[in-house]
Parts: C-alpha cells; sequence; structure tokens
C-alpha cells in the first residue's frame, strides 16, 4: 500500500513540473509583443481587482457591524452577495468569542459582508432560518441560506479554537475565498488561548459555565 502511494505522489509531482516546464518555455518564446500584451492583461485584471474592492467597501464590507433590524438585513442581502451573518443575544460569552474572531476575519475578507443580529431584535428572521442555537452563523449567498455553523461543535467543540479555524470552516460554504485545504483543517490540534479567560472549556463539559444557548 505504501509503495502504491509513493508510485502516486511521484506521478503527481511529475505532472506539476510537466506544467511549470511548458509554462516557463512559453514565456522564453515570448516576444516583446507578448510581453507587453500579458503585462496589459495583468493590468486591467489588478485594476478590475480594485475597483470591486472599493465598491464592496462603500457597501460596508471590511467591517464587521450589527443589522439593527430585518427589514435593513434585507436590503443588505440585496446588495451583497455574500453574506456571513452572526446571531446573537447580550450576555451570552460565546456570542463574544465569535465576535472576535469574526472582527479579524471582516477585515481580511473584504469579499463578503460580516454582521451580526439580536435573535431579540429580530423574531422573524430568526423563526424563519430556524435558528435554535445561539451563537449561530448563518452563511448567505445569493439571499439563500448555504450553511450554518451552529455553536462551536464544527470548530473544535472548544472555546479556544484560532481564528484561522472559523476562517476554514466559513470557507467550507464558498462564502470567502480561501487558498488552504478545505478537506483538512488547520493547524489540528494546536491551541490558543480562550478568549473567555481562564482554563479552556470544552462544550456542554463539566467545567462549561457558558455553554450554547438554546433559541426557541
Amino acid at each position: 500500500m505504501e509503495s502504491i502511494i509513493q508510485n502516486q505522489v511521484m506521478q503527481v509531482a511529475q505532472h506539476v513540473e510537466q506544467q511549470l516546464d511548458a509554462e516557463l518555455d512559453r514565456l522564453d518564446n515570448m516576444d516583446a509583443d507578448d510581453l507587453e500584451s500579458l503585462r496589459e492583461k495583468r493590468l486591467k485584471e489588478m485594476k478590475k481587482n480594485q475597483n470591486q474592492r472599493q465598491t464592496w467597501l462603500a457597501m460596508g464590507h471590511g467591517e464587521y457591524t450589527e443589522i439593527p433590524d430585518e427589514k435593513e438585513f434585507f436590503e443588505v442581502s440585496k446588495k451583497s452577495k455574500d453574506i456571513v451573518c452572526l446571531f446573537f443575544k447580550d450576555g451570552s460569552p460565546r456570542c463574544k468569542i465569535a465576535d472576535e474572531h469574526l472582527k479579524i476575519l471582516a477585515k481580511k475578507h473584504v469579499e463578503a459582508r460580516f454582521c451580526k443580529l439580536n435573535v431579540e431584535r429580530c423574531p422573524f428572521l430568526t423563526e424563519r432560518l430556524r435558528i435554535k442555537i445561539i451563537p449561530t452563523i448563518a452563511l448567505i449567498s445569493d439571499s439563500k441560506t448555504k450553511d450554518y455553523i451552529v455553536g462551536f461543535t464544527d470548530l473544535g467543540n472548544c472555546d479556544d479554537f484560532s481564528t484561522e479555524m472559523m476562517e476554514w470552516r466559513i470557507a467550507q460554504s464558498g462564502a470567502i475565498s480561501y487558498n488552504g485545504d478545505l478537506m483538512n483543517p488547520p493547524e489540528k490540534g494546536k491551541k490558543t488561548k480562550s478568549l473567555l479567560g481562564g482554563k479552556p472549556k470544552t462544550i456542554r463539559g463539566r467545567e462549561d459555565d457558558g455553554s450554547d444557548d438554546d433559541w426557541d
């Protein structure tokens, strides 16, 4: 079995090497006109990406904000293709943890709109999306909910998961761009300092004093 895996790895490596050699040959054989055309194409792509970024920022992307009511949420969903929305309630320690991670990711991933909704102020939307546990992150694309992150179960089932772990889980829904391996979580087994403070706690563990809240 080990030899079979090694052969497969070798075949993949050879294929990648052949592709790289072919690309290098193509670049070596380019004349001045080809290089200028390539340069113009890349400049256009860079300008397009920059314009798109500015459009996103003008729509509120790049910041993590609270949406005050359901009416404004529906307006946001009409403008932004991809939305990462935390459903929270005041006084929940785990909602505060999710807040800290989402603040960081909002600045990194301007391609999506990061926001949060208080379930007590938005009962209609909470019921419509069948939010039962707080915190829940709804991952929305084209005004349709594609995925949910319910509690911290998908994030290592602990309070001290890394921002990279949340980024990886959100990326699985397609809501944000991701260059890593979607099949395997990052930093598997690595712990970071708990944002709740004190000893790290596992969800619904014996020492758990901030477990997820039922909401229904």
